[in-house]
């Protein structure tokens, strides 16, 4: 992270605002392999995700990009490259949050229970400290959301942590360069308002049937236009959305928590044919097999911070090894701030703890958020190929002794704890958190003569 002054005149005195600075992660030239920086990181213990664990291991980095890992005599050295010993650490890939909340995200308002045309995007403070933290805790990836307290509160964005000063920067785009995102959505109390809310669950579903028919008519018209302009219906951005719902090019998001609220779900799912990741999931422990049968992926929470909601009294911390147990994709999340994004490591550990495998445990923070994220080819392990994400830890990713030292992405260092700016992020204390801090440069002369 770099720490910028920009300083303006306000009141005949110079504010200036210390500020965290995301700056974007230009492409890689085309260049003479001889002018790519290439990084060698040796000595440490790598735990590849999907790979066996590799002792001493050697995980060479270009251009973004991881061009070669394995054991230290399997793997040539680039001649010119910049080697780092990290004899001694863990490698890990970059921690994927699926479900975030930072960067002050706002979506839909209190006009209405159904907002599909809404932007998260349009929301996002890419200055906000929310983004150190989540780099201090590991996280390279996340799914950035508005909130729960409608049945349909808007469109996310899939964001990587680079260093960018702009949303622009941030976006995780498609092969054509479109910003990738899902929808999401919302059951349960959270959305049972009354007046333009509905009162009742049934009511909510029933809205939402309601507007997934109004996009499958707009649909239709499209298609029945074809190229014909004239043909074509008035643009309505949200059935526009709802419709790439419909056609499986977004995913929804679907916070649940209730096993009826979740059957409710897959019911709309299957009879819509949307693809749904299922979100938080408390009761997923008692529907299982229908969450199986449904072909559905979770991404579930450990409540860790205090308070919580009536739907979620029968949270079970053996959701994540029974979904495992029965061979649905889980994931962990953090909603942070429910849990705070420097301690997503954890969530790990209490699934190992509850009975999760550690291969899946670790796959649930990293591999499998990727794939409900249509990233999984991309990110989310450690391989040749894949995106120099990943994460340098003082110990077994499990010890609650373990540090985050080092979080890279695309091959550029953005947190390093030994870095006295981020290690106030990484543990708290004065000036933590506070996106700006304003000194003023001529306070003592006041009035005086200037």
């Amino acid at each position: 992270m770099r720490n910028l002054s920009p300083a303006w005149l306000l009141g005949g005195c110079v504010v200036s605002l210390l500020c965290l600075r995301l700056s974007v992660a230009a492409p890689t030239p085309d260049l003479a392999p001889d002018q790519v920086k290439t990084i060698v990181f040796t000595g440490a213990t790598v735990l590849p995700v999907g790979a066996p664990a590799i002792e001493g291991g050697l995980v060479v980095v270009q251009g973004g990009k991881i061009i070669a890992l394995g054991p230290a005599g399997d793997v040539r050295v680039p001649e010119g490259a910049e080697v780092r010993d990290v004899t001694g650490k863990t490698i890990i890939p970059g921690l994927v949050c699926t479900h975030s909340h930072i960067g002050g995200a706002g979506g839909a308002d209190g006009s209405g229970p159904i907002q599909p045309d809404v932007r998260v995007s349009d929301s996002l403070n890419v200055l906000d400290s929310g983004y150190m933290r989540a780099l201090a805790g590991g996280i390279t990836t996340m799914n950035v959301m508005p909130g729960s307290g409608h049945l349909l509160s808007g469109q996310t964005s899939y964001l990587k942590m680079r260093d960018a000063s702009t949303i622009e920067g941030l976006f995780i785009r498609t092969e054509g360069g479109k910003p990738m995102g899902g929808m999401k959505m919302a059951n349960g109390t959270n959305s049972m308002k009354g007046g333009k809310f509905p009162g009742t669950r049934g009511r909510s579903a029933a809205l939402m049937r309601k507007r997934f028919i109004a996009a499958l008519e707009y649909s239709a018209k499209v298609e029945a236009a074809g190229d014909d302009i004239d043909k074509l219906p008035n643009r309505h951005l949200g059935l526009e959305a709802l419709s790439q719902v419909l056609s499986g090019e977004r995913v929804v998001h679907h916070h649940t928590h209730r096993h009826d609220d979740i059957v409710t779900v897959l019911r709309l799912a299957e009879e819509f044919n949307f693809r749904v990741v299922l979100h938080h999931v408390s009761e997923a422990w008692k529907v299982v097999d229908e969450i199986k049968a449904a072909g559905a992926s979770c991404s579930i929470i450990l409540l860790d911070s205090p308070g919580g909601k009536l739907e979620a009294v029968d949270l079970s911390m053996k959701n994540g090894a029974l979904l495992e147990a029965a061979g649905v994709p889980v994931a962990y999340h953090t909603d942070d701030w429910i849990t705070d994004s420097r301690l997503f490591l954890r969530m790990g550990a209490f699934g190992v703890r509850s009975g999760m495998t550690r291969d899946g445990a670790l796959a649930a923070l990293t591999q499998s958020g990727a794939e409900m994220l249509d990233l999984g080819d991309r990110l989310g392990s450690l391989a040749p190929g894949k995106d120099a994400d990943f994460v340098i830890l003082s110990g077994d990713p499990f010890s609650v002794y373990t540090k985050v030292l080092e979080t890279w992405v695309e091959g550029e260092l953005r947190f390093d704890r030994s870095n006295p700016g981020h290690l106030l992020y990484a543990e708290g204390g004065y000036g933590a958190g506070h996106d700006q801090s304003p000194y003023f440069c001529c306070f003592d002369t006041f009035g005086g003569d200037q």
